[in-house]
């Protein structure tokens, strides 16, 4: 139901209230006398955790991202800590990205807790949200927050909630918090700090952390000291941590882009800090072809996504997407624990929904098991957590992130980038190349190609589209895609799988999420599904064929990009 204006003019009536500060009450007021579009995006609904976590535009209001929405947060979380751990002496760990306000509002978030009598370790700086999760697990916390919104526009800001294992809140946790946070007014929340519950963390986490991340990603590769990298943080924080890493396993050619080395939330040299963007790493590209580098590495603004540019058989630096980064390093695990008769039949290796079922294939190959989960790395590190009995080796998903084993239980482009760096000198030291190594790969398993379109819809005009979008594809189902029968349908909300061949429905053992997968006949997967943490829409398109050889590899990848356009032209989604 919608909310009408005099719903939403009552709501931020009860921000000019006292409890809020000066700077607060005075926006509102402002908002209520002369800006009420902005004041109906600011009120009309309550941010909520998506998957990943609270994420949202900065400014006042219960849409945006504030010291109020965030300190209800926290207390809620202060809450919820007290009733599940009772007596206990309660401890949280804090970072925070480059982001504008980062530091305050984890500041902020810092000081609720210990209002609440709960012991807080507060980074100092700014650090990478790998490390707040090793952070969590290496401190015995019960929980962890980091102040970050990942790669979105400079106005965003976010808060991502982890766990005792160090994953991310999953069920039930994350509906008990939220119905925690929901049974709190803004005036629950504790603000009034015990200055001696908060201690500052800085380089003894950073030197543990250092060293584990050398210890899962190194191989100790021949040819580290010829393998020339060009690295870039985009303004970000992984410029705290991979840099140092790469040097501690003994790489020496590491050319940083110094004009995005500083940490900058305003992202000031690109339009979008996010790796996938091909855009984003143009500094980087330039500088390895003008020093003739072997491979780029960029990482976005809290260092949890990496994307990687490699020379391809012309030489020419292309970026590789997330599926294909993923399936590489995996393959390079499998054949390390492989070669170490380390696999035993009791092993997993993981991914998502909606990323490259070419990691199934590879998993059967090596008779390891494969699982797969929603999007979104918590539900991997959930696995490791709920398969105890088993051993993790790797995981990713297509929106170029990584995890190697189980040190750090959330996406990880610290570690990450090193196994890249590892693979990529072992095989110029062999003759090869990162880029024929995953050409290798397609011969063996079959060449599998993947497209993300991705539509922004943005406000309550967006939202409504989109939700729309998702129903009509619900209603009207699609039955041929490229010219290929549909032959199968997976609807997350419902937990419904239809078997269009033979007219029979399975229930699907899987937590609910609004997301369509269609399948045809001929191997060909597409999946829609609005995204949880930004205001869009995406649809993930996947198809395959065999490659008899190498030689063939361009003309067979021409006919599956053909065939992907096709499928995006019959959707319009140009």
């Amino acid at each position: 139901m919608e909310i009408t204006i005099e719903a939403i003019k009552d709501k931020a009536l009860a921000w000019t209230d006292a409890f809020f500060d000066t700077t607060t009450r005075n926006e509102v007021q402002t908002l209520l006398e002369s800006n009420i579009e902005e004041l109906k995006e600011s009120f009309y609904k309550d941010l909520e955790f998506g998957t990943g976590g609270m994420r949202g535009t900065m400014g006042v209001g219960t849409n945006r991202i504030n010291k109020y929405t965030l300190g209800k947060n926290t207390q809620g979380l202060s809450n919820y800590l007290k009733k599940t751990y009772p007596g206990q002496d309660l401890r949280v760990a804090i970072a925070y990205d480059c982001r504008h306000n980062s530091d305050t509002l984890a500041r902020i978030v810092a000081e609720v807790f210990a209002a609440n009598g709960i012991k807080v370790f507060l980074f100092s700086e700014l650090r990478p949200t790998p490390e707040l999760s090793f952070a969590v697990k290496h401190l015995n916390c019960h929980c962890g927050v980091v102040l970050t919104a990942s790669h979105n526009p400079p106005e965003y800001n976010g808060y991502k909630v982890y766990w005792t294992d160090g994953g991310q809140i999953v069920p039930p946790q994350d509906k008990e918090i939220i119905q925690e946070i929901n049974d709190l007014d803004f005036k629950d929340i504790q603000f009034n700090a015990e200055p001696a519950l908060i201690e500052l963390i800085d380089k003894e986490v950073d030197e543990a952390f250092f060293e584990a991340s050398v210890k899962n990603g190194s191989i100790n590769a021949k040819g580290r000291d010829e393998l020339s990298i060009v690295f870039t943080a985009l303004h970000g924080t992984s410029i705290k941590a991979i840099p140092e890493v790469l040097r501690r396993a003994g790489y020496t050619k590491v050319h940083i882009v110094e004009e995005q080395a500083t940490p900058d939330g305003d992202f000031p040299t690109v339009k979008s800090p996010n790796p996938e963007e091909p855009e984003a790493l143009a500094m980087a590209l330039e500088k390895a072809d003008e020093i003739q580098a072997d491979m780029v590495i960029g990482t976005d603004p809290d260092s949890d996504r990496l994307g990687i540019a490699v020379r391809n058989s012309e030489g020419k630096m292309i970026l590789l997407n997330g599926n294909q980064t993923m399936v590489l390093m995996t393959r390079f695990l499998l054949d390390l624990w492989k070669k170490n008769d380390r696999l035993t039949g009791n092993q997993f290796i993981a991914s998502t929904i909606v990323s490259t079922p070419m990691m199934a294939k590879m998993a059967e190959a090596y008779g390891v098991e494969y699982k797969e989960g929603l999007t979104g790395f918590k539900w991997i590190a959930k696995m490791i957590k709920d398969f105890p009995e088993q051993e993790f080796i790797g995981g990713g998903e297509e929106s170029f992130g990584y995890m190697v084993g189980e040190f750090v239980r959330d996406k990880d482009a610290v570690t990450a980038s090193l196994l890249a760096c590892e693979i990529a000198a072992e095989a110029k030291a062999s003759g090869s190349s990162f880029y024929e190594e995953l050409l290798k790969c397609y011969e063996e398993f079959g060449l599998y190609k993947e497209k993300l379109v991705s539509m922004t819809k943005k406000g309550i005009s967006g939202a409504a589209q989109i939700k729309q979008m998702m129903i009509d594809l619900r209603e009207n189902p699609i039955k041929e895609l490229a010219g290929e029968k549909v032959v199968r349908i997976e609807d997350y909300a419902s937990g419904i799988a239809r078997d269009l061949e033979h007219g029979k429905e399975e229930k699907m053992d899987i937590p609910a999420s609004n997301v369509l997968i269609y399948y045809t006949d001929k191997g060909t997967k597409m999946a829609a599904r609005p995204s949880g943490t930004e205001p869009k829409i995406k649809f993930y398109f996947s198809v395959n064929t065999s490659l008899d050889s190498i030689d063939n590899f361009n003309a067979t990848e021409a006919r599956l990009d053909d065939k992907l356009d096709q499928m995006v032209q019959q959707l319009e989604l140009n």
